[in-house]
């Protein structure tokens, strides 16, 4: 009874005015703008793929303009269980165009081991299509490569995801070395 006691006695109570743990520039920058912190949006395709788009700050568009993303990412899961990924430094959204625009050091990963690069990148938020307006380069098991721009899309809408590359393709294949 006397160890429970002092216990109570001894232990530091927090009071109901302690304050926030938020540096003041933080509450400032919040304060000054609408922002939604860590947005997640998810669907599933007719064929079973899954697509999840996230960043770690949004602002919101109005009707004439974007709203606008930081570290925006996505994850197309198709239904082989391979899964691309795309990444960009920021990027815009509209939810009532179903369009997301990666810009800004935007990366394309895939689980076959591609990893491409590009400035741009336009998707669709509800299904499986993605272009690139400019170059992309890149590299895999296939070799280096680059080329004019890149089309992710299915053919026959409910198909295989396909990665076309378009507009003058450069492709460097180095063989593997094999030792005899």
């Amino acid at each position: 009874l006397v160890l429970l006691s002092t216990l109570f006695l001894i232990s530091r109570s927090i009071g109901p005015t302690a304050d926030i743990p938020f540096a003041e520039d933080e509450i400032a920058d919040r304060m000054r703008d609408q922002q939604v912190t860590k947005p997640y949006f998810s669907t599933t395709t007719s064929a079973g793929e899954e697509i999840t788009v996230t960043a770690s700050r949004a602002s919101p568009g109005n009707g004439e303009s974007p709203a606008v993303a930081s570290d925006l990412n996505a994850w197309l899961r198709l239904v082989d269980g391979k899964v691309i990924t795309l990444t960009s430094d920021t990027g815009e959204v509209r939810m009532n165009q179903n369009q997301a625009k990666f810009l800004e050091n935007v990366l394309i990963t895939s689980t076959d081991g591609l990893r491409i690069t590009t400035d741009e990148l336009h998707t669709a938020l509800r299904g499986i299509a993605a272009q690139t307006p400019g170059e992309v380069s890149g590299s895999g098991i296939i070799g280096d490569f680059t080329a004019g721009n890149m089309d992710i899309t299915t053919k026959n809408g409910d198909g295989p995801v396909h990665m076309l590359f378009k507009n003058g393709v450069k492709l460097v294949y180095q063989p593997q070395n094999s030792e005899r």
